[in-house]
Parts: C-alpha cells; sequence; structure tokens
C-alpha cells in the first residue's frame, strides 16, 4: 500500500468508528512508521481523553498495531482495542 491509501480512511476501536488517518509520522533515522495521526470524532475527544473542543488531533502509536492488535479492511483501520483504553496509544499532536 502507498501512504495516500491511508488518508482520510476511517479507524475503528473495536467496530466502533473513532476518527479518520490524517497523516503518518515517519522516524527519519530508522526509516520506520512510528505513529498514525488521527482526527477524533467530537465524542470520542471527549469521552476518552476529556476534550472540550471537538475533532481533536491525535498521535496513534503504532504499538496499538502490533501482534495482531490492528487489521486493515477495506472500509479503514480497525483497533482491537477497547476506547477505554485508547488513552494509552494517543498522545495530542504538536506542530513545530
Amino acid at each position: 500500500m502507498k501512504s495516500k491509501d491511508f488518508m482520510d480512511k476511517d479507524v475503528f476501536a473495536l467496530d466502533e468508528k473513532i476518527g479518520k488517518i490524517k497523516d503518518i509520522d515517519i522516524d527519519p533515522n530508522e526509516w520506520k512508521v512510528t505513529h498514525l495521526e488521527i482526527e477524533l470524532d467530537k465524542a470520542v475527544a471527549e469521552s476518552v481523553l476529556g476534550a472540550k473542543k471537538g475533532g481533536v488531533h491525535n498521535n496513534l502509536n503504532i504499538s496499538a498495531l502490533e501482534k495482531g492488535t490492528g487489521m486493515w479492511m477495506e472500509n479503514g483501520l480497525h483497533l482491537k482495542v477497547a476506547k477505554d483504553k485508547l488513552h494509552m496509544y494517543l498522545s495530542p499532536v504538536v506542530k513545530t
């Protein structure tokens, strides 16, 4: 797959849509993908992260996809992670 194939695809946590992929972060020294930038749905951002403003962009650590916990399907990325456990894999996007 190419990186453009991932852009704006839905992300699901245990089959519940939580947001969309907006970008891919790569470690330039290791040439490995480290995070997927996810734009969380407003309700998810509020319930999982306590965010007061919707559409929060967060980096999803690739560790959320290791050992069969993530699967790419026709309609997007499916995580085998409960919504209430997402905070362990998310960090705010910091633009420099």
